[in-house]
Parts: structure tokens; sequence; C-alpha cells
């Protein structure tokens, strides 16, 4: 999902602190390098507008009896959903069948009904996140429900009367987004047990991932969803058992794989964008139309319709693909910018897959909401992405950078499939990573580290339950800016190419399975040879960032006349965590310059240095090389003036300046 809203309030606060101090700036040779900015793609202005998608069954899919499983498939749903406008109402059929994959018989199934969170202010959702999500606010429209209609068992027995809404996380027994269901009989390990549910869905005006624009409608998180279980071993996970958590403010989601396979009926003039393949041209009947699509090896479904998606399709493949149909579905204010749109998939798609490992599926779909839909823009579901509404007609690279990021999800999110309940880091940090290595090498856009590092305000360990941080700002501050600064900490000490492999390795080892951060510790450590303990204890389990200090400038003349010297003791402080190489640049007021390198183990070290002219200054770090130092304002000592203070106040303005000025990325 993608976090640029909130960043930018937060660049529009930072302005006006800047703006007010930019006056006292004294030190302009201090400015941080300049990064070049990306050149926005022109575009085709001749747009052929094709009416209606290619729905014939030729997208390469292949039927469930004789394709080999890439997943273990513990779910498999085949549903019937019917919209209707008038109300924005969901009315569906659904038989689930579930294989218990764990070594102990399960007497309770457990669903997720999602559409609840939104069915007042007092659910955990609407409590968590004040009914604000990024910078797009619930309105008073911004009600949903989901109404399980009737719940039976494959042999008819009515399950309704033993059902109830848990509340494992915090108790809120007004929140009814997690449903437990008493099973009729165990289900052995192994064994299957299916269970049939009418339901009905009332969507909110577009909010959270949800809901409807006009009559422009995002389904997502639409049906009951069954619970994610964890057979003993998975991330770690002593017992077998259901991963049972309720939809949080800050969460997104964690379930098995599966197939699915999905009818959708809507009025005859929309068009329906979903996860997976056409199996037939849809049918039309009434003045209503339906479509049909099946997905497998997946662990989510959402679909999206509009009657006036401007649909655009095109072939793909690399030799990392053997081929893909990328489906671009445009808001008409969008049109014209098709050919931004699907150059972007196309170069993040060739990138991640030669990066990482091939994607496996016959189609990617691309869902451009309307304007005033940015709560159903930048997000991630299997095969199906949403980019940022279209209310700018003439965007910036933030279109390219909300498509590449989304698109990364695929892999991080889609193929690996982290728990982003527990372990949000290992999709959000990672695809944030990912995303910025595609904007560098394909638009030019140099992500400006120090800037970014120095958002982190509240660091907290990354291997936790995205609920438990302290709102959305420290949530979002870990777990996507934090998470991929570690990242590219890991790179700055084992190099480009090892980084590659260590990435490639995770990626290809767990696509399909579940990892933990652990495991992804692990790889590190295989590739790189490496114990890594100190470093994830510090800066992963652990709430550090690096935080070294020029704390003192001492100047002792000596010698006499005509051959006098100078012994300058300069005192440098670890406040935070470690660094296996800590940078520092002495200057002497001859204009002279020495380099040394701190190991930076113990608390502080004393650098005693003799020379014909002083130390006027000393910076730690010249270069930005150490990533996760996120304090640069104590970096810098300038000895000639007792106001240090003053020159570190300077400092900082001119590198937030940069910020808002310069090349700053998220």
């Amino acid at each position: 999902m993608d976090m640029n809203a909130l960043f930018n309030s937060r660049k529009v606060q930072w302005f006006a602190v800047m703006l007010l101090a930019a006056g006292a700036v004294l030190i302009t040779n201090t400015l941080l390098p300049s990064t070049p900015r990306g050149t926005v793609p022109v575009v085709s202005k001749d747009v052929p507008i094709v009416q209606t998608p290619d729905m014939q069954p030729a997208d390469n899919g292949k039927p469930l009896e004789t394709s080999t499983p890439l997943s273990y498939r513990i779910a498999e749903y085949h549903m019937n959903v019917a919209y209707t406008p008038e109300t924005q109402q969901l009315q569906g059929q659904q038989t689930l069948t579930w294989e218990n994959p764990g070594s102990v018989p399960v007497q309770d199934m457990y669903l997720h009904l999602y559409p609840n969170a939104f069915a007042s202010k007092k659910t955990t959702f609407m409590r968590e996140s004040g009914g604000k999500l990024r910078e797009d606010e619930a309105k008073d429209e911004s009600t949903g429900s989901m109404e399980l209609l009737s719940v039976k068992s494959d042999t008819g027995d009515d399950l309704t009367k033993r059902m109830s809404f848990v509340q494992p996380d915090d108790g809120n027994k007004d929140d009814h987004t997690l449903l437990k269901i008493p099973l009729s009989k165990p289900v052995g390990p192994g064994e299957s047990v299916t269970i049939k549910t009418e339901f009905l869905v009332k969507l909110p005006a577009a909010f959270a991932r949800m809901g409807y624009v006009g009559d422009f409608v995002m389904a997502g998180q639409w049906f009951p969803k069954v619970a994610a279980y964890e057979r003993k071993g998975t991330r770690g996970r002593a017992e077998p058992g259901w991963d049972l958590h309720q939809y949080h403010g800050n969460s997104e989601f964690y379930a098995d794989f599966g197939m699915y396979d999905v009818k959708i009926q809507v009025p005859a003039n929309y068009i329906v964008a979903a996860t997976g393949f056409p199996v037939k041209p849809a049918v039309t009947d009434k003045g209503t139309k339906t479509y049909q699509f099946y997905a497998e090896d997946v662990h989510d479904f959402a679909w999206s319709a509009s009657p006036h998606f401007v649909y655009v399709e095109e072939p793909f493949s690399t030799p990392q693909i053997p081929g893909v149909k990328i489906k671009l579905y445009l808001d008409p204010n969008h049109q014209n910018l098709k050919d931004r749109y699907m150059y972007a998939a196309k170069k993040a798609l060739s990138r991640y897959s030669q990066w990482y490992g091939t994607y496996p599926y016959s189609t990617l779909s691309i869902v451009v909401p309307p304007p005033g839909g940015n709560g159903a823009g930048g997000m991630e579901y299997p095969t199906l992405v949403t980019a940022w509404g279209a209310s700018d007609k003439d965007p910036d690279l933030e279109l390219e950078r909300v498509v590449v990021h989304e698109i990364g999800h695929q892999f991080f999110y889609g193929l690996v499939a982290s728990n982003e309940f527990e372990e949000a880091w290992l999709d959000e940090g990672f695809t944030s990573y990912a995303e910025d290595k595609v904007m560098e090498a394909e638009y030019g856009e140099v992500p400006n580290l120090p800037v970014e590092s120095s958002y982190i305000t509240s660091p907290n360990g990354l291997q936790k339950d995205a609920w438990t941080y302290k709102g959305h700002d420290e949530y979002a501050e870990n777990v996507y800016t934090r998470g991929k600064l570690v990242l590219k900490a890991i790179e700055g000490q084992v190099g480009t190419k090892t980084m590659d492999r260590i990435m490639k390795s995770y990626f290809q080892k767990w696509q399909f399975k579940h990892p933990s951060t652990k495991d992804f510790q692990q790889v590190v450590e295989e590739i790189s040879k490496t114990d890594w303990d100190d470093f994830f204890n510090q800066y992963v389990y652990g709430n550090l960032m690096m935080d070294y200090s020029v704390e003192s400038v001492h100047v002792q003349p000596q010698g006499g006349k005509g051959s006098e010297t100078y012994e300058s003791t300069v005192r440098i402080v670890k406040l935070g965590g470690n660094s296996p190489e800590v940078p520092i640049q002495f200057h002497f007021a001859d204009g002279t310059t020495l380099d040394k390198t701190w190991d930076g183990k113990e608390g502080s070290i004393d650098f005693k240095l003799t020379h014909a002219s002083p130390v006027d200054w000393v910076r730690i770090d010249p270069k930005y090389t150490l990533i996760l130092e996120n304090k640069h304002i104590n970096n810098f000592y300038q000895t000639q003036l007792n106001t240090k203070w003053k020159i570190r106040w300077n400092l900082g303005i001119i590198q937030f300046l940069q910020a808002i000025f310069g090349s700053v990325a998220w």
C-alpha cells in the first residue's frame, strides 16, 4: 500500500518551520549533494479507446485439474456475487472448502468479516484509525457492514446458532470483524470441511481500501474470508493453530493460498476488473452482465467495476516472464496517460522478475479510480492493483511510483505472503526498498536517504503487531521507511551484488511459504557468511537508530614561537546503535583535512591530533554513508564559534530545506 500521502502532510509542516528559520542559515556549503529528478515521460495523445475488454478465455490460465500447484492450496472458494449500484450492496453466495494442514484435529473455523470494520465508530478499526487512513477521511456515508444470511455445513446443518464474534486482540465487543464457527465435527489432519454461506455487504463510500465513488466500485476484502492456519514450524510456531486477529487501523492482511472461482453480476453497461483471468466471455441477460473469473495459488480475490472504464491491454514477455497480459482499467480523466501506466507496469514487472523471480500469473490488472477515489487507490491484491485516483490530469512521477510500488507487492505480499498483521515490514519495507531500485533505474529518481532517516522520530521494533505502534505515523515511519533503511544499511555493509543475492535467495526460498523475520535473517547470514545477531537485535527486533555526536573539541597550543603546534582533542560519543565503521573528517584551520574511521564499539572515543594549525571543524559521516543515522544535526561541530548549538541548528535547517526543495522520494 502506498504511503506518499502521509509524508506529504509532514513535508508541509516542515516547510512552514523551515521558512521561518531560513534567514538564519549560515553554512551554505554544507548542503547535501543534489540528486537528479526523473523526467515525466511524454505520452501519446492518440489513444484508441476500447469499449470492452477481451473476455475470451485465452489468458493462458489452466484448469485446476491439469495444473501443477505452486502453493499448498488450503482454501477453495466458489462464489456468486451481484452488485446493485442503487443501494451499493453486494449479495453473494459462497461455498468454501477448507483443508486442515496441521497435525491435530480442528473443531472451530474462523472467518474474517472485514466490511464490519465500518459498521460504526465503535469498531476496533475506527477507534484506532480515528476514521482516517493516510489523508483519506471517512465520510458520513463511509459506513459498511457484512451480514451472514445463512451458514450451513455441506450436509445442510445450520451453523448460525453456534457462531459468535470474537475479539482476541482487544476484547472490543463492538467489533464484529472475526467470527468463530464451531463445526459439527472435528476436521482431522489432511481432512476437509465445506461450509456454505449467503451474505449481504453494504459498501461504504470509498474509504480504507474498499467502497464506491458514484458508479465506480472497489470490492476489496468483500467476502467471508477464512483465517490463516499455520502449521507447526511456520514462522517459528511451536504448535499448529489459527492466526487470529481483528481488522485494525494499521494492519493489513494475511491468508493461506487457495483457488477462487467467482461469478460477478453487474449492470450490463459495467466493465469488471478482477483477480485472475476470465474463463469465458461475459453473459448479458435482462439488463445485467455476468463475468466469471478463476485464480489459483493466490490468497485473496478482489474486483472493481465501472461503466466508465477505458480498457487497454497489451501482451508482455521477458526472459523471466513467459507471457502476461497487462490490463489497464483507466478512468476517462487519465485515458491519455495509458502509455505511462503501461510503461511503468512493464518496467516494474521486468525488473522485479529479473531481480527476484518469475511472475507466475497470466494477467496483471491495473485499476485507476475516478477523482475522489483515493480511498480505493494505492492498494494491492493478487494480480490486481489500484493506482492513485485520477484527480490530476497532468500528474508528476507519483503516477509511476504508485504503480511501481503496488506491483512490487505482487512479489512480497502476493507471492512470499508475509504476515501483515504481525510482521508488516516484510511486505511494506521490502516493497519500498524494491520500489526505490526501479524508480532509480528507470526514472533517475535517487532517494534522499539522509533526509528520509531524519523523519524517523519514533523508532520502534519491526517485528511486532501492527496495531501496537503508537498511531499511524509511528507505524508508517517504522514499517515502511525504517524497514527500507534497514535493508539499505545491510546493502551498505555487504555490497550491492551480495545484497542482490540475498534478496533473490530470500524470495525464491520463501515464495508461497509465509516466512518470518528470523527466516530472512537466516538467509542474510547464509549468503554473507556472517553473524547478524547484533545488527538485527538493535535495528530489527530492537528500536535503535544510529546516533553519533561530536561532543567537544579542545585545542591546546604547544611549542614556542616559530615552531608552534596545536594538539586538538576531539571527543566522539555514541548515543544510539552500533556501526562497524564510523567515518570522521577533521578540518584544520590551514585548510588541510584528515579522514579517520572509528569502529564505533565503545561509548565514546577521544582523538588527539597534533598539527601545525588547530582543528576548526569536525564532521561525522561526511558522505552520508550511515544509512540509519537519523540525527545529523549533532554530526557537525565548528570550533571557532562558542555557540555550537547554532551551527548544528543551521546545519539541520539546511538538510531539511534540501528535503523540501531537493529530491526527496517516498
